[in-house]
């Protein structure tokens, strides 16, 4: 299956998170700590009893991924919690500026030059998802969390990138990555709900049902393609096309939630301003003379 098509894939599977993130009826760190730890049992079982391969790998391996699975539980804490806070497309319209960060992160994690054009094509993409967004002065807190988050998003995947090249196992990386996202946002449960840890068993039947979905195919599914495409795309191409995220999930939310009535002129011209981003980046690659894997 060609890489791009793999993308979108990816990234419409992706966009289910934000509609899920609005149907439980628990609080962001809640939600992220049971995503987490169901996904490392799901990715963990896979590794073990499919793939028959060793699960510890010594500190030397495990560690990093720890520290990776660290940064992708605070973003996915932001991530929710702009949901909770705002709405989902606002959500979605701080997560969109990922690009934009990337465009620096990447070069300073790999110690390569910053490329204007990525800059550019980033900078169009925020204008896209602002004409999107129509945000309002009730929504900046909200924006503002996920603005955290995409900052987080900018800098996972750099280092996925690296891990995954210097060969390694995408599954195996979920899992791990997965156990240090849960101590992450175990640590910070108490600080961001009232209730501690006794909220962690506030949860209704249909919420289970909702935590498998997104642990098991959003999570040890979705996390492990990108994961594994990262060994063919740069961190920057990737969450590139991660901006069509927005516009999966608005569209979702439109058909799901009735939410239609609410699309305005402007975010077409935003879904416009996403697409010629996405379009004119491999041109502008190839253009400058600087090839991607």
């Amino acid at each position: 299956m060609p890489t791009l098509l793999q993308l979108h894939l990816l990234v419409a599977l992706v966009a289910t998170t934000a509609l899920i993130g609005h149907v439980v009826t628990v609080s962001a760190p809640v939600l992220v700590c049971w995503r987490t730890a169901l996904a490392a049992v799901g990715a963990f079982l896979w590794v073990r009893l499919i793939q028959r391969r060793k699960i510890w790998l010594g500190w030397k391996q495990v560690a990093p991924l720890l520290g990776v699975g660290a940064i992708v539980g605070c973003h996915w804490l932001a991530f929710f919690g702009a949901i909770k806070l705002a709405n989902i497309s606002i959500c979605l319209a701080g997560m969109a500026t990922i690009s934009l960060f990337t465009a620096f992160t990447e070069p300073l994690i790999t110690r390569r030059r910053v490329r204007p054009f990525e800059v550019l094509l980033g900078l169009l993409v925020v204008a896209g998802i602002l004409l999107i967004a129509n945000v309002e002065r009730g929504h900046l807190l909200g924006l503002g969390v996920a603005l955290v988050g995409a900052f987080l998003a900018a800098i996972f995947p750099v280092f996925n990138s690296i891990l995954v090249n210097r060969g390694g196992a995408p599954q195996l990386m979920v899992g791990w990555e997965m156990v240090g996202a849960c101590l992450a946002v175990l640590a910070l449960l108490p600080a961001f709900d009232d209730a501690g840890y006794a909220s962690l068993l506030q949860t209704t039947g249909t919420d289970w049902i909702w935590f498998l979905v997104i642990a098991w195919a959003c999570t040890v599914l979705g996390h492990g393609w990108h994961i594994h495409l990262l060994r063919r795309i740069s961190a920057y191409t990737g969450n590139l096309a991660m901006n069509f995220e927005p516009v999966y999930g608005m569209l979702a939310a439109a058909i799901v939630f009735g939410e239609y009535k609410q699309l305005h002129p402007a975010f077409y011209l935003g879904t416009l301003s996403i697409l010629i981003a996405n379009l004119l980046h491999p041109y502008l690659d190839r253009r400058f003379n600087q090839p991607r894997p």
